[in-house]
């Protein structure tokens, strides 16, 4: 073998090393959501866990099982993008969707807090950024639905 098939077969093989680090990654986040949404599922059943995980506390256990879903959801849909199975374009289509349920819309404001104080490059933050920017546009068309209404038939 010359040097340079050999230069060549190295670098294959380091690139293969490298797709199979990223594969074992994302089987990690995936193991990692997994327990997450265990801890999440434990919360919604007892409220008592609910406190220590921050899902909002002072709501009626159904609306708190909602929040929780939506959490779920979320994170699911950020999952998706971060282990290549949705690329940006499709990830903040399916968030502007998610941003139309009243019940994501509430569990968005009542995480805002937490949102805050994540590291302003972090994936989460630029992401919660673009969400902010949905759920704004979100608001400015119900405020523009009331403001123009239907068409009158007087």
């Amino acid at each position: 073998m010359v040097a340079s098939e050999q230069a060549e077969a190295i670098r294959e093989l380091a690139r293969q090393v490298g797709l199979m680090a990223e594969e074992l990654r994302n089987a990690n986040r995936i193991r990692l959501h997994r327990l997450f949404g265990e801890q999440l599922d434990r919360a919604i059943e007892e409220p008592l866990f609910a406190d220590v995980l921050g899902v909002p506390g002072g709501v009626p256990a159904d609306k708190r099982r909602q929040l929780a879903f939506a959490n779920k959801q979320y994170a699911l849909i950020l999952l998706n993008y971060r282990i290549g199975g949705i690329d940006r374009s499709e990830l903040l289509g399916h968030l502007k969707y998610l941003s139309k349920s009243p019940v994501f819309a509430e569990y968005w404001q009542r995480t805002s807090e937490g949102r805050s104080v994540l590291p302003k490059e972090s994936l989460e933050a630029r992401i919660g950024r673009a969400i902010d920017a949905v759920m704004e546009e979100r608001l400015d068309d119900l405020d523009e639905w009331w403001v123009i209404g239907p068409a009158s038939e007087t």
